[in-house]
């Protein structure tokens, strides 16, 4: 339980601080827009996701911690644009012609269908740079040891605040919002 609450703990302020970021940005607005039907299709891609990451985290640690944002956007972006027909989709559909190592070019280009070197896909970059790194300072401070149980379950939940502020990102540039509703009796 004591574990469960300090993972909880560790995720809840790394979203938050990635929350301010993002907003600082520009590409939120400082609420996490999300879906139940997006979040349940982490909780599919992310063992696999966790066997393609894992291998990575010493020689490319951004990159295995960014590329789960990259993963939200592609499952945001399905989420709009035909859930039925990607519903099921196989995590192997989001890996690039290099599988796992080039997947966020596959992602921006083939699913989001932006131009590589447009201005909207560098900004995407920036910002998913920015999120891994900040979320990298925020493992660094748990001085947690290399390769341990704590070790995983931290990247594990990094990996998934990233996957949701993915999602967020690409809910928002396609034009969702919260908005507040007045229910009135009649």
């Amino acid at each position: 339980m004591e574990q469960t609450e300090y993972f909880d703990t560790f995720e809840n302020n790394l979203l938050t601080e990635l929350l301010k970021l993002c907003t600082s940005h520009g590409v939120l607005s400082g609420t996490l827009l999300a879906s139940e039907d997006i979040d349940e299709r982490w909780k599919a891609y992310a063992p696999e996701y966790m066997a393609d990451a894992v291998p990575q985290v010493n020689a490319y640690p951004a990159a295995a911690i960014a590329w789960a944002g990259y993963v939200g956007m592609a499952v945001a972006n399905r989420w709009d644009n035909g859930w039925e027909t990607f519903a099921e989709e196989p995590y192997t559909a989001l890996h690039g012609k290099a599988g796992f190592d080039d997947m966020d070019e596959h992602i921006v280009e083939t699913i989001l269908g932006l131009a590589l070197d447009s201005e909207e896909a560098q900004k995407i970059e920036q910002v998913m740079r920015s999120c891994a790194h900040t979320a990298m300072t925020f493992i660094r401070r748990e001085d947690t040891e290399a390769q341990s149980t704590k070790a995983f379950y931290i990247f594990a939940r990094t990996t998934r605040v990233l996957f949701r502020i993915g999602a967020a990102i690409e809910l928002k540039r396609l034009g969702y919002k919260f908005e507040k509703v007045n229910l009135q009796e009649s």
